[in-house]
């Protein structure tokens, strides 16, 4: 039986009362002062558009800024970022400098340095709450599967930083690629049946078979541009006995390509001149209508010539060129035969300014050629120039592959590919990375060029796994440039023993701390005079080639070189000087230098040495005893983490944890250890299980701590080589746990082996753990001495967790000599300055011995507690008693200042404060 349906004049949204009531929830929650980012993922044509067009209308109070991705311009660096900032850029000189210059760098508004994309991500943040100030903002983003590298990178950092701006930004996607993993997300599914039928009744142009309506339904699957489409198949007739002709020749069912298809077909039906017009605009990322006409000028074609592509409802012409939907710009651009393709982009390259768009132009000029095109080639270069000074390491790439494709030189073509590779690289593309090396090495690449790309052969293998064959692959590197380019190869072996103190024990072989040392102690001879990164590759080659006892000499003059003030581009070099510090226990040298590293990243915005800056920091503060900084900084670690997506290995959470006598932190030491095992970073093992050591130390579970400790020292070849920082604490560990235990030989093979380093280096912090350490093992007419020895150099070290401990073990040999008033005066000294650090388990072990004296220990209030504030409350709190200003603290967290002024609003009304002042009183008596 027929059906007696109308297709009304407009038909309106059809159900979505679940999808519409969350949007409207969305409103109400940045109305109130909050932020709120929210990802619409579905398939195409399921009607994400139509929620975002449904919020937009509704949030009449709000200021709405859209922008969507262009799956012709997605190689094009910011061009979606460009469009959704451009507006806002008045407000630019509200957000903090070093953000306002790597936006105004990125959008390629002003010249400068390549911009770190995460300081880019942190402008567009400041940006957006700044254009919040006034009235609440709805940010919209549509068919974010299409937008730049660049500019997707950008909102998704964005999305997972919204605090309390007033903010609301959602993102419409066919794909939740991994980038927005984790947010909060609302799938969008097909209409019910009772809706799917609603709207197809709506649609359908007058009565059709009910057989037919029921094969629409079956085929449309709840998808309501499938439904609203489908009746426009039936109105051309594509009927036969009753039934629709199955449209998919090819035997893919997706939704997806049965509509592209439709729109396929429509096109196709159309006259020649609208179809190649068509193509003209399908391939116009930019939807300038002047420009698609001025290109069809160049066809010899006039507007009224689309006038049928018009009336068919594909397309529409405004301020802008509006395809109904991007399935039909799609369809546009693939049903055109290649040479229309070409044709297409030969005029919009011909009417694009060379001098206002080069990049687009260049693009478009390399989509209208198939053969080698010198000319092209070289503006492809250019444009990726370009791209690379405004931060678009993606969009450099693709600028260069495409060049190199076009470039018929040999030779040049595999400069090109692999400029590209590296550009890859950096963009943090791998795969491609790897596929554009063996494009140039295809193409036979000269000594140089060589040796470029197996140095990112080398990094990439780094970065993909941290030991394995990195260090290897990086020496061979170094080795293949030692006669064409001496200085570059000194630099790729300071790489390679990166990456080898890095790998440990996990490395391949011939790729060991010991044979990178050697192959870099053979290196060509450095400058002369030798500059900073010189003289710390022969330091640290020296230590593992010579021994330490002949490389101290060489690694002071290192930390001189480094703490002058005078090296270049000591950024770089600055996490292997302070393992330099480490390896002579300079303690004042480690404390300026971690400091300066720090400080250095944070002013470059460099996210990728963030984080290592961070970690190192934090181990000097906690050395110091103050850990409650040294807690403010893994915080900020983990913000790095969540703002970038990276995975990075909790070290300041292992040794923090380990230091308070966490139990928690047994197995986060296990899943560090694990992840690390997986990674191929011998470090990361020794770092968890010397944690575990400190940790079981602590509690007095002796018998395990000389294991975890034996465990860490094996993982960094102890006892053949003497590494940095690890080694020296892991042994220290050792000896204390197995002097307790009753393993006096385990504990004096590892006093033997500390005390070759410590009698070379001399410092206090050195020698002060070797007097612990002996007095652990002496006879009780010796230890005495030893043990005031022991504090009097750590007190003069500065290093007060080291200091404490050795106040309890004094105190701990004092009670088994039954000298039980000399013993209370160490054991309490030990746990006041345990209680006052936060390190409650040797806080515990020192309240039990001074129990056994006969004292009752007294349990002060401990480090400074944060009370009834959140984490996140608590870290704002610290930083704003530390000094820093709002700005500064939301620069930090990767926050706006609003969300930071509105953290401190709620931990001044929880404290029962008014002003930064009574922060300090505030923080250390809150409970």
């Amino acid at each position: 039986m027929p059906s007696a349906a109308k297709r009304s004049p407009a038909v309106g949204m059809v159900g979505r009362r679940n999808e519409r009531a969350t949007l409207d929830g969305l409103v109400d929650e940045i109305r109130s002062g909050q932020s709120q980012a929210l990802l619409l993922h579905g398939t195409a044509g399921v009607g994400k558009t139509a929620l975002l067009d449904h919020l937009a209308a509704h949030a009449t109070d709000c200021t709405v800024l859209r922008t969507s991705g262009v799956q012709s311009e997605a190689e094009l660096a910011f061009a979606g970022l460009h469009r959704l900032c451009g507006p806002l850029f008045a407000h630019a000189d509200r957000i903090a400098a070093p953000q306002r210059e790597a936006l105004g760098v990125a959008l390629g508004l002003s010249s400068g340095q390549p911009p770190d994309r995460f300081l880019v991500g942190l402008g567009v943040l400041g940006l957006l709450s700044e254009a919040a100030t006034d009235r609440p903002l709805v940010v919209l983003v549509d068919d974010y599967q299409w937008l730049d590298t660049a500019s997707a990178e950008a909102l998704a950092f964005v999305a997972r930083r919204l605090g309390s701006e007033s903010i609301g930004l959602v993102i419409a996607t066919r794909r939740v690629d991994v980038g927005l993993a984790g947010l909060p997300s609302l799938h969008v599914h097909g209409l019910s049946d009772a809706e799917a039928r609603a709207l197809l009744d709506a649609a359908l142009p007058g009565p059709v078979d009910d057989r037919v309506r029921a094969r629409v339904l079956a085929e449309a699957q709840g998808n309501p541009l499938a439904l609203l489409e489908l009746p426009r198949e039936l109105a051309a007739g594509r009927l036969a006995g009753g039934f629709v002709v199955p449209t998919s020749t090819t035997g893919d069912s997706s939704i997806e390509a049965e509509l592209e298809a439709g729109f396929a077909r429509r096109i196709e039906a159309l006259p020649e001149p609208a179809r190649q017009l068509l193509a003209v605009a399908a391939a116009d990322p930019t939807g300038d209508p002047v420009l698609v006409w001025r290109a069809a000028e160049r066809l010899g074609h006039t507007p009224d010539d689309l006038t049928p592509a018009v009336a068919a409802g594909l397309v529409s012409f405004g301020t802008s060129v509006r395809f109904h939907h991007p399935l039909v710009r799609a369809a546009a651009y693939r049903s055109a035969s290649h040479t229309a393709r070409q044709e297409a982009h030969r005029v919009l390259a011909w009417a694009t300014d060379a001098e206002a768009d080069p990049d687009r132009r260049a693009w478009h000029s390399a989509q209208s050629v198939t053969a080698p095109d010198e000319s092209v080639a070289r503006d492809l270069e250019a444009s990726a120039e370009r791209a690379h000074a405004r931060g678009g390491h993606a969009a450099q790439a693709a600028f260069l592959e495409r060049s190199a494709l076009l470039t018929q030189d040999p030779a040049l073509r595999a400069r090109r590919a692999a400029a590209a590779a590296g550009a890859a690289f950096q963009a943090g593309s791998f795969e491609k990375a790897d596929e554009l090396a063996t494009t140039a090495e295809a193409g036979g690449l000269d000594e140089a060029g060589t040796s470029q790309v197996v140095i990112l052969r080398a990094r990439l293998a780094f970065v993909s796994l941290r030991g394995g064959e990195a260090p290897l692959l990086l020496a061979d590197a170094a080795r293949r440039l030692e006669s064409s380019d001496p200085a570059l190869a000194r630099v790729i072996y300071l790489d390679a023993l990166n990456a080898a103190m890095f790998a440990g024990r996990l490395a391949a072989d011939g790729g060991g701390v010991a044979d990178v040392a050697a192959a870099a102690a053979g290196a060509p001879p450095p400058h002369d005079p030798p500059l900073a990164p010189d003289l710390l590759l022969g330091a640290l080659a020296a230590n593992f080639v010579d021994g330490y006892e002949n490389a101290v000499p060489l690694l002071t003059q290192v930390l001189a070189a480094f703490t002058d003030g005078s090296v270049a581009d000591e950024l770089r070099w600055l996490w292997l000087a302070n393992e330099a510090a480490l390896h002579l226990w300079e303690e004042e040298t480690w404390d300026v230098l971690s400091e300066r590293y720090l400080r250095l990243a944070r002013a470059a915005g460099s996210l990728s040495e963030l984080p290592l800056a961070l970690s190192t920091r934090a181990y000097r503060l906690t050395f110091a005893g103050d850990i409650d900084a040294a807690a403010s900084l893994a915080d900020e670690m983990r913000a790095v983490a969540v703002a970038t997506g990276a995975a990075l290995a909790p070290y300041p959470d292992l040794l923090i944890g380990a230091s308070r006598g966490d139990l928690g932190t047994a197995s986060l030491a296990d899943d560090a250890a694990r992840e690390a095992g997986e990674r191929g970073e011998g470090i990361g093992i020794a770092v968890a299980e010397w944690a575990r050591a400190l940790l079981f130390n602590g509690l007095g579970d002796y018998p395990r701590a000389m294991r975890a400790a034996q465990d860490a020292l094996r993982h960094q070849e102890y006892p053949d080589l003497h590494y940095p920082g690890i080694a020296n604490w892991a042994v220290a560990e050792l000896i204390e746990a197995a002097a307790r235990a009753g393993q006096p030989d385990v504990a004096e093979d590892a006093l033997d082996w500390l005390a070759r380093m410590t009698r070379s280096c001399r410092t206090n912090w050195a020698l002060g753990i070797e007097a612990r350490s002996r007095a652990l093992l002496a006879d009780d007419e010796d230890a005495d001495a030893l043990h005031r020895d022991a504090t009097r150099l750590l007190a003069r070290s500065g290093m007060r967790t080291d200091l404490a401990r050795s106040h309890l073990v004094h105190g701990e040999r004092l009670r088994r000599q039954r000298r039980r008033s000399e013993a209370r005066e160490q054991l309490r000294t030990a746990a006041n300055m345990f209680e006052a650090m936060g390190m409650d388990g040797f806080a515990k072990r020192a309240g039990r011995e001074l129990r056994a004296t006969g004292e009752s220990a007294h349990r002060g209030s401990g480090p400074g507690g944060t009370g009834v504030l959140t984490a996140q409350e608590s870290q704002i709190a610290r930083m704003a008693r530390d000094g820093l200003s709002n700005p500064a603290i939301a620069a930090r967290l990767f926050l706006s200042p609003r969300t930071v002024q509105f953290h401190l609003h709620k931990v001044f009304a929880k404290l029962g404060i008014t002003s930064r002042t009574q922060l300090e009183h505030a923080l250390s008596g809150s409970s």
